[in-house]
């Protein structure tokens, strides 16, 4: 059953604006028209440009959401949402981004939101746990923010969203709604039932997006290959990566399509390198290339010989080092005191233990795992019985320096397949 609730223009009066101030973001400046409800509830106009006229503007409402927006929670996509929008509205120049507050929870307040959240660990989806606490399913309505765009000069908007109530409250308070663009994200395993429980009972669209059969240019939905997230009391579920070659080496270079390797990392926790990887293609371990939350960056240095300069120590996401007593010790404080998170765990034979460090991070909260290299490191925690799944590119390429392969013996099922630009990406469970 789809529930699709009729939304129509407030009753109480319009928002009154109060004041005006330039707020600096990432994004850039935007010129901030700031109005208050009757009802105390703050709306914020972030504007880009001149949205004046009957050209439609580029406009997002973006409901308050604090654990989403502030607090970076994975139960939703609504802080990777509202930073598309904002970074999008930046790049075309001109739009309006109006965050909404009084909207917390689709309308029921951050506390009951929080009481809902009880219930989805309890077995509820996001709209029977609402039901079940005897609160609407959705208790927004868009007058108010029809009223403020036509305030600020707004006639006629091109709207980013996959609500089709936005739609329909913006048309009742009298705006002109030229086209609703879609704001895809690739779905993280922990809010991927969320969205699909939005697009089937609630009537949005397409909020993960499509599966692979083509990389596309907005959210992937990767699901199937990262199969059935199943995190065991000392580990999390561990999926390897690798790219391999048509004559069944390990490519030491990766080579999945970059908006597919970033999907996959926008669906896990945690992403997971040894430090030659770093050394060799200093890679970020972020998700830039499409709309997603960022892992959790986790390197393996057993001596601490890493250059601070690397691109894993920078940028917004969290990273964690693991390494062992036998490392530099002095160069600890410097790690630290650069915001990055030191485990020390007991020695391997080739390094740090590996089950050590998945026992640590598992005890941390982390229920998926993403290693991405290099391929020691991979075929070290295959040969272990330590990987759950494993994803494999091959690409349209002979070439490739020395003679790594996967382990033999390997038990492979539930293969998954897909075709993204030149390479097949396939994927499977494996079994001890």
């Amino acid at each position: 059953m789809i529930l699709t609730p009729q939304r129509t223009g407030d009753p109480a009066p319009a928002p009154v604006e109060v004041c005006s101030v330039v707020i600096p973001t990432p994004y850039g400046e935007f010129t901030t028209r700031v109005f208050e409800s009757s009802a105390g509830h703050a709306l914020l106009a972030l504007i880009r440009g001149d949205v004046t006229g009957s050209e439609p503007v580029l406009t997002r409402l973006h409901s308050e959401c604090l654990t989403g927006d502030a607090l970076g929670s994975l139960r939703c996509d609504c802080g990777v949402q509202l930073r598309t929008a904002m970074r999008t509205v930046a790049a075309a120049g001109r739009g309006v981004v109006l965050y909404i507050t009084g909207h917390e929870g689709r309308g029921i307040g951050l506390v009951n939101k929080l009481r809902a959240y009880v219930e989805q660990d309890n077995g509820a989806d996001t709209l029977d746990a609402n039901l079940r606490l005897g609160l609407p399913a959705d208790a927004r309505t868009y007058g108010e923010s029809a009223a403020v765009l036509k305030a600020i000069g707004v006639e006629s908007v091109d709207l980013m969203s996959n609500n089709p109530d936005k739609v329909e409250g913006l048309r009742a308070g009298g705006l002109t709604v030229q086209t609703m663009v879609g704001l895809q994200t690739a779905a993280h395993a922990r809010n991927a039932a969320y969205l699909t429980t939005k697009a089937d009972r609630m009537g949005h669209v397409a909020p993960i997006g499509e599966e692979p059969i083509t990389v596309p240019e907005a959210g992937i939905d990767v699901r199937g290959l990262i199969g059935e997230i199943r995190p065991r009391a000392d580990r999390p579920y561990v999926m390897v990566r690798v790219t391999q070659t048509l004559d069944g080496r390990i490519q030491r270079d990766p080579g999945i399509p970059t908006a597919e390797e970033h999907a996959l990392r926008a669906a896990t926790d945690a992403v997971l390198v040894g430090s030659g990887t770093i050394r060799r293609t200093d890679p970020s371990l972020t998700v830039d290339l499409v709309p997603g939350a960022h892992p959790l960056r986790v390197v393996l240095d057993s001596d601490l010989t890493l250059p601070l300069t690397a691109r894993v120590f920078g940028g917004e996401a969290a990273t964690t080092v693991f390494t062992t007593k036998e490392s530099d010790a002095s160069r600890a404080d410097g790690i630290q005191a650069a915001g990055v998170g030191l485990r020390e765990v007991s020695t391997g034979p080739d390094g740090v233990d590996l089950p050590a460090v998945l026992a640590e991070l598992r005890r941390g909260g982390v229920q998926s795992l993403l290693v991405e290299g290099g391929s020691r490191l991979i075929a070290a925690l295959l040969e272990a019985g330590l990987a759950d799944r494993l994803i494999v590119a091959i690409s349209a390429t002979t070439e490739t320096p020395g003679d790594t392969r996967l382990p033999t013996g390997l038990t492979l099922t539930n293969r998954i397949a897909y075709t993204a630009g030149d390479a097949l990406l396939l994927g499977w469970d494996v079994t001890a």
